[in-house]
């Protein structure tokens, strides 16, 4: 990742990025393209979201959710860096959740074997972010992920769950960070 020379320095509370990533396979019937959704948190706050239909159409879910991944990357890094430049001290890593536990996997290993040349340059652009520690990628269940909102078609009520835990966050999502290591000491101290 870049480091900005020329911007202003950090201050203020550290903030920790999440993003959530998601595609869905032959979303459009008409020119069989996915669509990619991935929604970016601040602090548990959502931040930026997109949702767009992908360029090429794939034939398998794992070339989908490979080039939406490399988005979420990309978006990421651009998000990270104008935090910098904006003054705003970041975390070292971020989080990024996906819901295909085989490009989880598959990008987490070096010596992964693609099937497929296109696909070459999303894994190698994700792989490359997280062998420099700029990104850590989770597996999530896809019940669980909150970017299906963004590239699926849902009901109200389908949604609702996760669009209130979205928007009705409690407490300050600033000292989420400070609250974590404050309870990491005191379990350490008890257990001393």
């Amino acid at each position: 990742e870049e480091l900005p020379t020329d911007a202003s320095p950090p201050l203020g509370n550290h903030v920790r990025f999440t993003h959530f990533v998601d595609a869905n396979l032959y979303h459009c019937m008409l020119t069989g393209r996915s669509v990619t959704g991935i929604l970016h948190l601040v602090n548990q706050t959502p931040f930026d979201w997109y949702s767009k239909k992908q360029a090429v159409p794939e034939s398998a879910t794992y070339g989908s959710e490979f080039v939406a991944s490399r988005t979420c990357v990309d978006q990421a890094l651009d998000i990270r860096i104008t935090f910098r430049y904006l003054g705003v001290p970041i975390r070292i890593v971020s989080y990024m959740f996906g819901d295909n536990q085989s490009v989880v996997d598959s990008s987490a290993h070096p010596h992964a074997k693609l099937h497929k040349r296109h696909h070459a340059l999303s894994f190698h652009r994700v792989r490359h972010c997280i062998a420099a520690g700029v990104i850590h990628y989770v597996h999530t269940p896809g019940k669980l992920n909150p970017a299906d909102i963004l590239s699926k078609h849902w009901t109200y009520n389908n949604v609702w769950l996760f669009i209130k835990s979205l928007l009705f966050w409690q407490g300050d999502t600033a000292t989420l960070i400070l609250d974590q290591t404050n309870n990491t000491k005191s379990n350490r101290q008890r257990t001393s």
